[in-house]
């Protein structure tokens, strides 16, 4: 989390996730993500998945500082999108680039997914290492 600090004045960027979860990004972090197309208006007038990509970057995220304290605000609106409600417990996820803030019962049922996600794999690669097996 050395990005965090090596912000300036701590600037962070909040982003609502599309799996319902809130993201810290540092600023920089933020902005690489977002020069991500060498020419974006031009893919922008070809794509309608480009364009809703911009549009969800645009409208569902906003710049923060943090605080002297190390806190940030959560706006309603995302703590809304995140289903964080007053006095309940969140958790707090550590992911590389920054961090994710979720509801305990959100952040529950997307380590189900993710693990069933695992196993499944897990299967599908071994049946295929069994088919590609050569006869002895």
């Amino acid at each position: 989390m050395a990005d965090f600090a090596e912000q300036p004045e701590g600037h962070v960027v909040l982003r609502c996730l599309p799996e319902g979860a809130l993201a810290v990004y540092p600023e920089n972090i933020y902005l690489r993500m977002r020069q991500g197309e060498p020419d974006p208006a031009e893919k922008a007038a070809s794509s309608l998945l480009f364009r809703r990509t911009l549009r969800q970057f645009g409208a569902l995220s906003q710049p923060d500082e943090i605080s002297a304290q190390g806190r940030i605000t959560l706006p309603l609106a995302y703590r809304e999108h995140a289903g964080i409600k007053a006095g309940t417990e969140v958790v707090v996820v550590g992911v590389e680039i920054g961090l994710e803030i979720w509801s305990s019962e959100r952040w529950a049922e997307e380590l189900k997914r993710v693990n069933e996600h695992m196993l499944e794999k897990g299967e599908r690669e071994m049946a295929a290492d069994l088919v590609n097996r050569p006869n002895n």
